[in-house]
């Protein structure tokens, strides 16, 4: 099979072991993004597969309409919300998504840009390189006040890195989230209210969904304190960058650190966060760690080779193989 993989930006899938599982097929890396349809497909013209990294590249309609070769997109994770998968059916193109999240890679990353933007290390280094000598004091965590919204697989991870450091740490979400929280013996406020204003630190691990989108709204953001800090490396979209940017120059929260935006990547430095001296921005890097890759694209990798042996696993859109069978 000739496989193209999108948006693999560092080239890395050929340097990872699972690379090994597409012996015999032709391979293609795509590193840079492609926004435009008619641009994407042709890229994709002459492809019998196409992995998807994550919810990087968008496959719309407009886009699965122009695929002329390809007959099946595999994505890594379950999450196929970016593809119009009724359009892929459609066409005869299977989707196939599977395997399982490492929620210590993000939980772990959540706590390096946490003290990073508390402890100024960005700045202080770039100010080092340049002739400099310290010009900031940091925060430690001890003994201040962690909020924890969503206590999920990640959640439950960062409250316990909290716990470890000896933080306060409070817990807010749906009834099953503050009920497992409680459970695992920590604290949930009172009020959603008393959740935002009583944190030093509040950071966010819900996944973006129709109930989630905009969820942290900018009544929440002005109920922190001007010394507060909001990390964000869930999705954007659980609070959108324009809300967020807006309350940070109003001075609620004073800090933020963020990896994830409303339209990614962000090239250009077109994002209004990046122009904002009390917020920390990095690009996605979450996930973004040799074994998470492993797992994710090892999965995708299975998938194209169990259709090409005609046995194809975790599809998400069975009727699309009744769909080429009637028609190959």
């Amino acid at each position: 099979m000739r496989i193209a993989i999108l948006d693999d930006y560092q080239d890395a899938a050929r340097t990872l072991a699972c690379f090994s599982k597409l012996r015999g097929h032709a391979f293609t890396s795509i590193t840079e993004h492609v926004r435009d349809p008619a641009l994407l497909a042709a890229r994709l013209e002459g492809m019998d597969a196409v992995v998807l990294i994550q919810q990087r590249c968008r496959m719309p309609r407009e886009v699965i309409e122009r695929l002329s070769t390809v007959k099946l997109i595999s994505q890594t994770g379950r999450n196929v919300s970016h593809i119009d998968v009724a359009a892929c059916t459609e066409r005869g193109i299977t989707v196939c998504a599977g395997g399982t999240s490492n929620s210590h890679t993000t939980a772990e990353f959540t706590w390096a840009l946490l003290l990073a933007a508390l402890r100024h290390v960005p700045r202080e280094a770039q100010a080092l390189k340049a002739g400099h000598w310290q010009s900031t004091l940091g925060t430690q965590l001890h003994g201040r006040t962690l909020g924890v919204y969503a206590f999920g697989k990640i959640g439950s991870l960062v409250a316990g890195y909290g716990r470890a450091f000896g933080m306060k740490v409070l817990c807010w979400g749906r009834e099953g989230s503050t009920e497992r929280a409680r459970q695992a013996g920590f604290e949930v406020p009172a009020s959603r209210e008393a959740f935002f204003e009583s944190c030093d630190i509040v950071t966010l691990h819900l996944p973006l969904n129709k109930e989630t989108r905009g969820i942290v709204t900018s009544a929440d953001l002005a109920r922190m304190q001007p010394h507060a800090l909001l990390v964000n490396t869930s999705r954007a979209g659980l609070i959108g960058d324009r809300v967020l940017a807006a309350a940070l120059e109003q001075g609620r929260p004073g800090r933020a650190a963020v990896d994830v935006y409303d339209d990614e990547p962000v090239l250009g430095a077109d994002n209004p966060l990046l122009q904002l001296d009390n917020c920390l921005c990095t690009p996605h890097l979450g996930y973004v760690e040799r074994d998470t890759y492993e797992r994710y694209i090892g999965t995708a990798f299975d998938q194209v080779t169990a259709f090409a042996a005609g046995k194809p696993i975790n599809v998400v859109n069975p009727e699309a193989l009744d769909t080429t069978k009637s028609t190959g």
